[in-house]
């Protein structure tokens, strides 16, 4: 009798249950992937049925317009945005996309409805042996909830997420913030679209049972780019997991070697990402010493150890969003377990006020400002575009991000220093500004906590900033916060410490003003000159300083030359009390 593989299938979109063609098209699409390798192999599929679990809270246009706003602010926005401009309503966002933000929306906000999600899926594998759990969408969240708990549930079986929401920010506070592997499974293989518009998202894992297949298609018919049969038949998946799945020798010689190329092309252990704008097209803007910031920090690197070969700069006109986040791929996509990563950013800096889906102002975001930045946030280095690099980093890595400008804003003062920070345009001003009628005069806007529980405790103004509606520059707090009760038990339930935090150093505090200080006829930033003077001093004199005493020497050199500012640093406390681990004394 030909050996047979038991699949069990869950589906993603609202209404699976009922769809009368999901069961057959989905079983012909993954039959016909697995026998094309292995032509004697029976495959054998099962469905989860879950929808009666959503049924006590139907969804509404409230429910949806919730749901949207919370997944659109996660960060994970793709192309729906796109969706929104010149609509006039929900009833213009595809269906697929409404029920799917609506299910999600609720699946995160009920305890006890992921408990019976969790409940009836476990029951399901424990009543058949399963080979494989291949699961879709809103599926995929509802199979690695329960399996990230329950860690023998998929015990020397196969995971396959498609079309999958796991990693998006708003979903992973679900998971305290983390995403980790799945330790039992056999194999776990994550299909992902990048153009697929219903809130997917990469899943940053690194682990020998874990690989992200790459399978990006553009559906004419389907403008949410998220059909599992288009998942299914796309050539990577047909090469890399039914092929997998089916067996063969053949199959099992392409993982063996495939794990080995991983292996083998494992990046440098060290590498620093070193940025620098003079430039800025507007002459308002120009500054003086960025660059030179860059290769100060360049051969300062070196001196500690790194290679010239480790270290990459983008300077000026070439510092553009694309290219600055292209070579934040390049610094902090795979790094190895130990890795040692440098974040150097010299030029402006300045805070964005934000809209939320209803159009309102609801909170700041502190950003870099790269060359082409024109106070759109599709032009801004933002807080959760650094948090999606770092968040998911082995805890053992070693990221140090170090800022040389300000967000409280500034510029330009005749006869007086050069301020690393903008002001912005009346325009955008306007948001973040109310009339006082009154007084008859204008004045900042209130605008609501971002979280109120981390704004209690005695991080928050480290993280949120004085006002609590700000997301700090590469701070990258879950949204539960650091010392909610829910946040701990969801964070050690699933048995990890929470999102990796690296260790930042900023020119100057919240309200402060970073600026430049010219050495003899060179431009440099005050801070990065001070602080490389100090670095310099204490490894010539033997001496291995902290994070947290070099700060204090490079504020007291600062506060010698009479500048108005003073370096802040932010990260785990085991870390910056501790020697900096690149800058051993000579």
């Amino acid at each position: 009798m030909a050996r047979e593989i038991q699949i069990l299938c869950v589906h993603g979109v609202a209404h699976g249950d009922a769809d009368a063609l999901l069961a057959p098209t989905w079983t012909d699409a993954i039959t016909a992937g697995i026998r094309r390798w292995n032509p004697d192999l029976a495959v054998r599929t099962d469905f989860l049925r879950y929808d009666d679990l959503f049924d006590h809270a139907p969804l509404n246009a409230l429910v949806y317009g919730e749901a949207l706003a919370k997944l659109m602010a996660s960060g994970i926005i793709h192309g729906i945005g796109d969706w929104f401009a010149g609509t006039r309503g929900l009833e213009d966002v595809p269906d697929r996309v409404r029920w799917t933000a609506g299910m999600i929306a609720q699946w995160a906000s009920e305890d006890d409805l992921r408990e019976r999600l969790r409940a009836r899926l476990l029951a399901a594998m424990q009543a058949k042996e399963y080979d494989v759990v291949c699961a879709h969408s809103l599926g995929s969240l509802v199979s690695y909830d329960a399996f990230a708990r329950n860690p023998e549930a998929l015990a020397d079986k196969v995971f396959v997420s498609v079309g999958s929401q796991i990693g998006n920010p708003f979903v992973r506070d679900c998971f305290a913030g983390r995403i980790t592997g799945l330790a039992r499974a056999r194999m776990w293989y994550h299909l992902y679209n990048r153009t697929d518009h219903v809130f997917t998202s990469h899943v940053r894992v690194r682990a020998e049972n874990f690989t992200e297949v790459s399978t990006d298609f553009d559906k004419p018919d389907d403008a949410a780019n998220h059909d599992a049969l288009a998942y299914f038949n796309h050539p990577n998946t047909q090469e890399r997991v039914w092929q997998a799945l089916s067996g063969t020798a053949v199959a099992r010689s392409i993982a063996r070697t495939f794990n080995k190329m991983k292996a083998v092309s494992r990046r440098p252990d060290r590498r620093a990402l070193l940025v620098g704008i003079n430039s800025y097209p507007q002459p308002a803007y120009r500054l003086e010493g960025c660059v030179n910031d860059v290769f100060l920090m360049s051969s300062l690197l070196q001196e500690c150890g790194l290679e010239a070969d480790e270290i990459r700069v983008v300077l000026d006109d070439r510092a553009t969003t694309a290219n600055i986040l292209e070579r934040m791929h390049w610094l902090l996509d795979d790094v190895p377990p130990g890795g040692e990563r440098v974040l150097f950013y010299s030029g402006h800096g300045a805070q964005l006020p934000a809209y939320n889906l209803g159009g309102e102002v609801d909170h700041l975001d502190e950003c870099l400002v790269p060359w082409d930045f024109d106070w759109n946030p599709v032009h801004a280095i933002r807080d959760k575009q650094f948090l999606e690099f770092y968040s998911q980093l082995a805890y053992d890595t070693r990221f140090v991000a170090i800022f040389d400008c300000c967000h409280s804003g500034g510029m330009t003062r005749d006869g007086g220093p050069r301020i690393r920070g903008l002001s912005p345009p009346d325009d955008i001003r306007h948001r973040a500004i109310e009339w006082n009628a009154r007084l008859g005069m204008w004045q900042a806007r209130q605008l609501p906590t971002l979280n109120r529980s981390l704004a209690r405790s005695r991080v928050g103004d480290d993280y949120l900033g004085s006002n609590g509606a700000t997301y700090r520059l590469c701070r990258g707090v879950p949204l539960r916060g650091l010392e909610n009760r829910d946040y701990d038990r969801e964070r050690k339930a699933l048995r990890h410490k929470g999102p990796y935090l690296p260790v930042i150093l900023e020119a100057c505090g919240e309200d402060q003003l970073s600026y430049e200080y010219r050495d003899g006829a060179a431009s440099f930033g005050a801070f990065t000159f001070s602080l490389a003077k100090e670095l310099r001093q204490s490894r010539n004199e033997g001496r291995n300083v902290s994070f947290q005493a070099l700060v204090k020497l490079t504020a007291a050199r600062l506060q010698a030359l009479n500048y108005q500012q003073t370096p802040a640093l932010v990260g785990p406390p085991r870390i910056v009390r501790h020697a900096i681990p690149w800058a051993k004394a000579t």
